[in-house]
């Protein structure tokens, strides 16, 4: 990692403030123009920025300061640091070994016809082919589409199951089953499907009976009004009864008048 200032503009405020170093080498260490010095010393640039001691930050040394204010000619070098982090290395497209690189067409083949949700891009990262390739594959208007095999790009080894699975999650992130989309949403009719679903239910409900309607028994069927109905009288059965009492005691008594 290349070594640099930190905060150049705070730096260049210390040492304007605390030493009597000249504007061209306060802009030399600080990677600042000479104008931008004379700014920060006039007030004009970095208003209100705190001054930061290099010495403090361990990237100039005291040593370095006598010296570049004894010789204006004198340029202050920033010191090693103590503590070196590895540089962080931009990640490319996978290397694919010369002997793999026929196999491509064949592992492409297969991610198109078993992960169609994936896209060109991820299928570039995954296999380390290009999208005119792809497209060429999945048209079937690749120079070699006859001798095309599906092979799996794990077994091949042009990438690992993990990225595949990877990037397989990634292409399913954020899509939704219509299926499920269409059990949430409520489906509006229009008037005419709406008058006749109600006239359906209208001839539906006309042929189911009615539990609390009266209903016709065989005692009313054959003319014999039941005890309980409205058009029966409690007072006719009273008078039957007393009409065949009287028939019964006359024709007790009948014997004895005989004799």
């Amino acid at each position: 990692m290349a070594n640099s200032l930190l905060m150049p503009k705070a730096t260049a405020v210390w040492l304007i403030d605390n030493t009597g170093l000249t504007f061209e080498q306060i802009g030399a260490f600080c990677t600042l123009h000479i104008l931008e010095v004379q700014g920060i010393a006039d007030g004009d640039v970095a208003t209100g920025v705190k001054g930061v001691n290099p010495i403090l930050n361990a990237q100039l040394e005291r040593e370095e300061i006598s010296k570049a204010e004894a010789d204006e000619n004198y340029r202050m070098k920033l010191s090693e640091p103590k503590v070196h982090i590895a540089e962080t290395k931009k990640r490319g497209p996978n290397y694919t070994p010369i002997s793999l690189r026929t196999e491509r067409p064949n592992a492409i083949k297969w991610l198109v016809r078993n992960h169609p949700e994936l896209k060109d891009a991820q299928i570039v990262r995954l296999v380390g082919t290009t999208k005119t390739t792809i497209s060429a594959v999945r048209e079937g208007t690749h120079w070699n589409n006859a001798g095309l095999v599906m092979m799996d790009p794990v077994t091949l080894g042009l990438c690992t199951q993990i990225a595949l699975d990877k990037e397989v999650l990634k292409a399913y992130k954020g899509k939704t089953n219509p299926d499920d989309e269409e059990k949430g949403k409520t489906k509006l009719m229009s008037p005419q499907e709406a008058l006749g679903s109600a006239v359906k239910e209208s001839e539906i409900s006309s042929h189911i009976p009615d539990p609390f309607a009266p209903s016709s028994s065989n005692a009313l069927d054959s003319g014999n009004p039941s005890p309980f109905s409205e058009n029966s009288e409690p007072g006719a059965a009273k008078d039957d009864a007393k009409i065949d009492a009287d028939a019964v005691f006359a024709n007790l008594n009948s014997p004895k008048e005989s004799e």
